[in-house]
């Protein structure tokens, strides 16, 4: 007998995210390594599938082979209870068409919603680092009895002109959905804070359908969940905010609780990866209770020799340091790190050499980057302008399996 509300969980992990290039070069958004020994989309799951959420379908378009890849082989369940972890590629059921937007990638896979027959269906996209439990979520959105629940986190009135952003009364209806506006709407206890959208949604099955259908047939419409689809259940009076900050994580601290960070630009990624190196990190990822979940890989420890040292920092698997000096960086699986060498503030991906005597400096180096022998990267940016991608923050962005 089942015990819970019959939900289908559908993560959205099929835009392009030309701003984070070129970690998106040769990869979709979703599938970028984070943390030392995640994927971005390993957060989103994670949180789904502690939350007891075991039926999700990844809906995927650009560049998806490594996503796939992942799904298939770090996300696998057993099955017995009917629970599947699966990606969904653009299957073209209605023409010879790729995904228009969001709300169109639900449209055509609407079979999926058919087959599974749920009573509530969470919307989650696929490219933020945060940890949350959802099924609080779905539990006000079946008490306050709306067609859709969106996930709201408080910014600074200031900043949300980067954001979709929620104005909403005092019983928590929505009473506007606005995209980046000049002038942001306050919360209802706090004109100087701001409900920005996170991109999290909850919908009754019935209204998902309906909106989504109603939206195909329009051809004004940019077929998206965040410009159509909230916006016009918000006119008919069937929207309501989740306040994500009434979100308890189990084993959260006072310092990462209500932690959500978009990665969408090379800085942001870049802020994100520095939140996790201090002592007491702004995002604690040993939070034992609410565990982030990514590939299991078959690698030896970390090794440190000839006086190799790492300090303020996270250093994977299979890594080597030999006579090197690391300090507030993350290093991923199987970075090789040569005599002399010196990283420092810098995010290095898997499988990067590093070679003697080189200094690498507010960095982010991609998969198999290597640097050859005396190199300096991140302390002449002119220089590294010619070279590589460079962001407004000063980041130096070297895509994968470049020799330097």
């Amino acid at each position: 007998m089942r015990t819970q509300p019959h939900v289908l969980g559908i993560v959205l992990a099929g835009g392009e995210g030309k701003r984070l290039f070129p970690m998106t070069a040769d990869r979709a958004k979703p599938a970028v390594p984070f943390g030392g020994a995640y994927r971005l989309i390993d957060f989103v799951l994670s949180n789904l599938v502690n939350a007891g959420y075991l039926r999700l379908c990844v809906l995927t378009q650009y560049k998806s082979h490594s996503l796939d890849r992942h799904i298939s082989q770090t996300w696998r369940l057993s099955g017995f209870g009917g629970e599947y972890i699966t990606p969904v590629p653009a299957q073209q059921r209605l023409g010879p068409r790729w995904y228009t937007g969001s709300a169109d990638a639900i449209f055509q896979s609407l079979n999926l919603v058919y087959d599974e027959d749920p009573e509530y269906i969470v919307v989650f996209g696929a490219d933020h680092v945060y940890r949350m439990d959802p099924e609080q979520m779905v539990q006000q959105h079946i008490d306050s009895g709306a067609g859709v629940t969106v996930a709201g986190i408080r910014v600074p009135r200031s900043e949300a002109t980067a954001f979709g952003c929620i104005d909403s009364d005092a019983a928590g209806n929505i009473t506007q959905f606005l995209e980046k506006p000049a002038d942001p709407p306050g919360t209802p206890d706090d004109p100087t804070t701001t409900f920005a959208s996170m991109g999290n949604y909850v919908f009754t099955t019935k209204v998902l359908v309906d909106a989504i259908k109603a939206d195909a047939e329009n051809t004004d419409s940019d077929h998206d969940m965040g410009g159509n689809i909230i916006p016009a259940l918000v006119e008919a009076g069937m929207a309501s905010v989740y306040d994500f900050k009434d979100n308890v994580v189990p084993g959260a601290t006072e310092r990462d609780k209500g932690y959500w960070r978009d990665v969408g630009t090379i800085d942001a990624f870049y802020d994100a990866h520095m939140d996790l190196v201090s002592v007491h990190p702004v995002f604690n990822l040993y939070n034992k209770r609410w565990p982030i979940r990514g590939a299991a890989e078959n690698l030896p420890p970390a090794k440190f020799v000839q006086g190799g040292l790492a300090q303020e920092s996270i250093v994977g698997a299979g890594s080597i340091l030999s006579a090197a000096t690391v300090r507030n960086s993350v290093l991923s699986s199987s970075v090789m790190i040569d005599a002399g060498a010196t990283v420092e503030g810098s995010v290095i991906m898997p499988g990067v050499r590093i070679g003697r005597n080189a200094v690498v400096r507010n960095a982010i180096l991609d998969k198999n980057v290597v640097v050859n022998p005396g190199e300096i990267i991140g302390v002449d940016r002119e220089r590294d302008k010619d070279r590589f991608t460079v962001s407004a923050g000063g980041v130096v962005a070297v895509g994968k399996g470049v020799w330097i």
